[in-house]
């Protein structure tokens, strides 16, 4: 075994509320694992990097992306008839060298075409490929002609809901995504509109739960998301319109929400001129409730993970990870509540939390190093950092 030896920075561990002065690492060179977490005189390693006195903290975990989406609009878009498995997976490639390259070292994929997600994942897993490690979760479950069925399992009866979280198990999926209401960027539907049905989810939900993976549900409306709620899923996605009853069973039932918060600015904030007038009215129009949402949320202790939705309009895969992160806390989060929720939170989903999230002995060394405190900056996140996946930079 060979080691190395990093030191001289301060260490926000995931573990504690703050950054420890004068922390090191000692990584396993060929495991990619932490054998040494420290705060006092480091142990001896083979080889030894100065870290000059700057901020370490865990890799970001993305728990919403959608990494068959061409943001560069030159490709077939997500979704598209005309895509095809070769050209979806060069887009998945690309997006993931992006995610990694800006801090990003752990994803959650909540639909993709062709299952190229988790076909990816597999690779990275075995080593074949360097990204982000990916939480698969294929093609989606929708009702028949809602939200996203263009690459969705349609399905329209608890019956039907079993089998198609069966067949998405059977293909390898770390994850059940549900349709539970309509949401922004589809015409003909707004984030009010109640799709799934709660007995459709809590029948995709109980599969996954057998198999010991997790579901989450694009819930934007109040209904859709108490559906949701009663169903049992893991995470609710984005939560546009939260009242005091949904807060209050957020907190029953110790489920997550990813806000997503990112993907109503990209189209509200960026996208005149660039999106359909529809589209434009309906995030400007939902985009103050949804600040306000999630602010409430995170007073009352719901708990967050980071999700961008990455492949939604003006919404990439480069720095727009860091960025929901600066959304989260203008919309009321704490930076610590941020941070937690890229990391720590993010791996607790994920169901990777014995691995990744925090950096601890016998977890990955995947971590940034920033050249400035988060925890009193979170815009710092966006600067240039240097990233480390498995204790390799990434270059």
């Amino acid at each position: 075994m060979t080691t190395t030896l990093y030191h001289n920075f301060s260490l926000f561990s995931g573990k504690k509320d703050h950054f420890d002065a004068n922390a090191s690492l000692i990584v396993d060179d060929e495991t990619g694992k932490i054998v040494e977490a420290d705060n006092g005189l480091p142990g001896k390693a083979d080889r030894t990097v100065d870290l000059e006195h700057r901020f370490v903290m865990p890799g970001l975990i993305n728990a919403h992306t959608h990494i068959t989406s061409d943001v560069s609009g030159k490709l077939d878009a997500l979704g598209s008839p005309k895509l095809t498995p070769v050209v979806a997976a060069k887009i998945a490639l690309d997006n993931l060298e992006s995610l990694l390259k800006h801090g990003v070292t752990y994803i959650r994929d909540v639909g993709a075409d062709f299952d190229v997600d988790i076909q990816l994942s597999r690779l990275e897993k075995g080593g074949h490929i360097v990204s982000p490690g990916i939480c698969a979760s294929g093609r989606p479950l929708a009702m028949t002609g809602g939200h996203f069925c263009t690459i969705s399992y349609e399905v329209d009866s608890p019956d039907e809901a079993r089998k198609a979280a069966r067949q998405a198990l059977k293909n390898g999926a770390d994850n059940i995504k549900l349709m539970a209401t309509g949401g922004v960027s589809f015409g003909g539907e707004s984030p009010d509109d109640v799709q799934l049905t709660e007995e459709e989810m809590r029948a995709a939900v109980t599969e996954a739960h057998h198999k010991g993976r997790t579901a989450n549900a694009h819930a934007q409306g109040t209904e859709g998301i108490k559906n949701a709620l009663r169903a049992g899923v893991d995470s609710v996605e984005h939560a546009f319109y939260l009242d005091d009853e949904a807060i209050q069973m957020f907190l029953e039932k110790g489920t997550f929400i990813v806000p997503t918060l990112i993907a109503v600015y990209g189209i509200s904030d960026r996208g005149a001129g660039q999106v359909p007038d529809f589209m434009l009215d309906v995030a400007r129009e939902v985009k103050r409730a949804h600040m306000e949402s999630i602010g409430r949320a995170a007073e009352a202790g719901v708990r967050l993970a980071m999700g961008t939705d990455a492949g939604t309009p003006n919404n990439d895969f480069e720095n727009d990870s860091a960025f929901e992160l600066e959304l989260m806390v203008q919309a009321g989060c704490s930076p610590l509540q941020a941070l937690q929720a890229a990391t720590v939170n993010g791996a607790e989903l994920l169901q990777i939390n014995q691995e990744y999230g925090s950096l601890e002995p016998e977890k990955f060394a995947d971590f940034i190093v920033l050249s400035g405190n988060p925890l009193q900056d979170i815009t710092v996140i966006q600067q240039e950092k240097r990233v480390f996946k498995k204790g390799k930079e990434i270059k």
